[in-house]
Parts: C-alpha cells; structure tokens; sequence
C-alpha cells in the first residue's frame, strides 16, 4: 500500500496549478483569460482589485478583465470606485452622447484611478454592440473630499419637489463649500479647522434632508418620477456618510476614533453595488473595479488592529456566491505610495517606491518562490485540497501590507512580475 503523499505547501501548489497568462496588452487576443470562466461561474458581480492606485500593469490587466467579462460572459456594468453622483454624465458619454474629446472635460477634476481607458473601450464598443455596457459610480463624492457633486443636484431636485426645504441645503452646501477639496486627503484636515459648531450644523442639516426625503416621499414622488427620487436619495446617502467619515478620520488621527469606525465608506460602495444591480434590471451582471482593500470579503487589520470592514464582506455577506473578488498584486518592481500634503493638487503626494523583496506569509512570496511570472491562481482549488497549509496571512497593499487569510478574501489572485508607476504620475 503506498505511504500517503505529504501535504503539499501553497507555494508548491501554486508552482504547478496557477494558469500563465499571455499579455498585459488590452486589444491582445483573450484566450489565456478563459480560466476566468470558472472562476466566475455565475457570480451577478465580480470585483476587479489592485494593490494601489496608479499601476500601469494593473490598470492594463483589469481593461482586458472587463473586455473578457463583457464580450464573452455576458457582464452589462462596469461600476468602478468613482463618486455614484458623479457617473451619470460618464455613462451617457459610454452610451455616445456628445464628442469623442468630451471624456477629458468630464474627468477633469476626478483622481486619475484609471477610469479612462476603460470607459473609452466602453464608447468604441457601444458603438457597435447589440447590448451595450453601462458606466456605474459607487463611491462618496470626490473620494470624500467635497459633498458638493452630491448635494448641488439635490439642491435642484429640491427646487422642483420641495421648495420649502431650499435654505437647509443651501446652508448645508455653505458649510460643505467652505472645505472642500478633491479628495478627503484635502478635505478632513480642512474639516478639523471648522468651529464645532458648524461641524455639528453640517450634521444636523444633512440628517433632517435624509429623514425629511424619507418621511415624505409619497409627495415627492406625487410632483416627480421613482427614478429621480431614487438617485436624489441616494446622493443625499453618500453626503451623510462622506460627512461621518471625516469624524472618523479625524478619530483616528487623533488617537480616540472607534474601531473600524471609516467603515462608513466601504458600507455606502457596497450599497452602491447592489442599488445598481436593482435598478439596471434582470440579468444585470456587474464588474467591479476598485482597489484590493475594499474588494476583499475579510476584514482589514493592519498590525494586528481591526481598522476596516470593506466593501467585498458586506457584498459577500449580502450576496454569498454571487460575489467573487478577484485580487492584483506583484512581486517586484514600484509601487505608488501616497503621502499626505496638502499643497499637492489632490491633497497628496504620490511617490514612487521601490518594492522590497516579499515579506514571507505573504502571497507575494508564494508567487516569487514558485518562480511564476504573469499568472492567475484559483484559490478555490487550493481549499478544496484539505492541506494543512492555510495559505498566506497577507497581502500588499501599496509598500505595506494587509493582514488577513488570503484564502478566505479572495476567489482567485493575479500576480504580474513587476509593477510601474504609471507615467501621468512621474
């Protein structure tokens, strides 16, 4: 009888079982992409990571996700992690209204997260195809740093359903204006310098537009449309949590925040996600672009401190099977790390870092010590084996890392060898 073979380790698996990808060229052939189809099965949304922002290799491997995604499984919706208030016009230049040269007008003040290329496959796309795909926005306003893009619609929303309520979004947009910035880098320390009492007032105003919305609905939707309402709503929504997470982050600066308390985000995104699966309609399949750390379906911690409940838990909670997270990363090359200063354009700095060699745990390491190059690794097959290997306990997030069992936050892991900063940037 033979002895029973040993358990094989993750790194030893995944030398044998992870799929070589062909190329990072966005208009190349998809074939090498097909191992996707499994992993995917009939998930209604799969989410698309990257270990930071502003990585060309990642930027280019998630535009040949979505093109696979789209052309030959069926996915309708790109949601990306862009403000839900400031996609609509996005979508309507994807469906082809207005110039080709539009694009950089309308992304003119929005962090370049790598949103263009991706909605410009989109245009040239639906230009042609029997279904076209949709544009979708799920985050707070300017990455949290103005509420302006939320509320300066519902101020004319107002105008036409509910007139009386004009002064209390108005002086709410006073306050919002007098720190606003394009992204909350800028925003929350210009927030700390505001007196207590107008942070409470900003507050208190948002929260009686929310109960008021609520609370009278049937009226306004007596002197308007479901559909108007719904976005109204949820713009108002994504004001009164970018206005919590400036209290939590300046909890957190101070020392005194609540655990895990800039959650108010990731709970708005995931929201986001399944407001867009409802309203789009039956057979609506979603691609999720955002980064690695709200994808994932564990919380985040970082040495040893619960710090976040992302995005990809609460789908995974709400959605079970029907959200598969999908996570980029690297072993070598740079990484964009972003530094506070306030001077900067968008309220920080983004430097290029040098990525030191992959800390061991991590899966990075695994990848780096299985000699893999560009390559796709299904975690599922791993799980399945019964080994007694859990698999890696973190992962990176820009030059750190995230603690969390690998194995458990995401589906599958696409690791290209290197990474660059994209151009733009340097």
């Amino acid at each position: 009888m033979p002895a029973p073979s040993s358990p094989t380790s993750f790194a030893d698996w995944l030398g044998g079982d992870a799929v070589p990808l062909t190329h990072l060229d966005p208009e190349a052939p998809l074939d090498d992409l097909e191992p996707l189809r499994g992993i995917v099965g009939n998930a209604r949304v799969v989410a698309v990571g990257e270990n930071s922002h502003f990585i060309t290799e990642f930027s280019l491997m998630r535009q040949r996700i979505l093109r696979f995604l789209a052309e030959r499984c069926g996915f309708t919706v790109l949601a990306f992690e862009y403000g839900f208030s400031e996609s609509f016009p996005l979508d309507d230049w994807a469906q082809g209204k207005g110039t080709d040269d539009d694009l950089s007008a309308l992304l003119a003040e929005a962090i370049p997260v790598g949103v263009g290329e991706p909605l410009r496959w989109m245009r040239r796309h639906n230009a042609t195809a029997e279904a076209p795909v949709r544009f979708a926005g799920i985050d707070i306003p300017a990455a949290g740093g103005s509420l302006l893009p939320a509320l300066t619609p519902v101020a004319e929303y107002l105008r036409q359903v509910d007139p009386e309520m004009l002064p209390v979004i108005q002086e709410a947009m006073r306050i919002a204006g007098s720190f606003a910035g394009a992204s909350a880098a800028a925003a929350a320390p210009a927030w700390t310098r505001l007196a207590t009492a107008e942070q409470d007032a900003l507050s208190a105003l948002l929260m009686r537009v929310l109960i008021r919305f609520r609370a009278v609905a049937p009226l306004y939707l007596s002197r308007g449309d479901q559909h108007s309402y719904d976005v109204a709503l949820r713009r108002v929504e994504a004001a009164c949590h970018a206005d919590y997470g400036f209290r939590a982050m300046a909890g957190l600066f101070a020392g005194s925040g609540l655990t895990a308390d800039t959650s108010a985000r990731d709970v708005y995104m995931a929201g986001s996600v399944r407001w867009h699966l409802e309203r789009f309609g039956p057979g609506t399949r979603i691609v999720l672009a955002a980064h690695n750390a709200h994808i994932q379906k564990t919380p985040v911690s970082f040495n040893g401190q619960l710090t976040g409940l992302p995005m990809g838990q609460h789908l995974h909670d709400a959605m079970g099977d029907d959200y598969v997270a999908l996570a980029l990363t690297s072993v070598t090359g740079h990484t964009a790390d972003m530094r506070p200063d306030e001077n900067a354009r968008f309220g920080f700095a983004v430097d290029a870092t040098a990525l030191q060699p992959p800390e061991p745990g991590s899966v990075e390491a695994a990848f780096a010590e299985a000699g893999l190059g560009l390559s796709i690794a299904d975690l599922s097959r791993f799980r399945t084996r019964g080994s007694g290997d859990h698999g890696p306990d973190r992962v990176r997030i820009q030059s750190a890392y995230v603690e969390t069992p690998v194995l458990d936050a995401f589906d599958a892991v696409i690791s290209t060898p290197t990474s660059t900063v994209a151009d733009y940037l340097r």
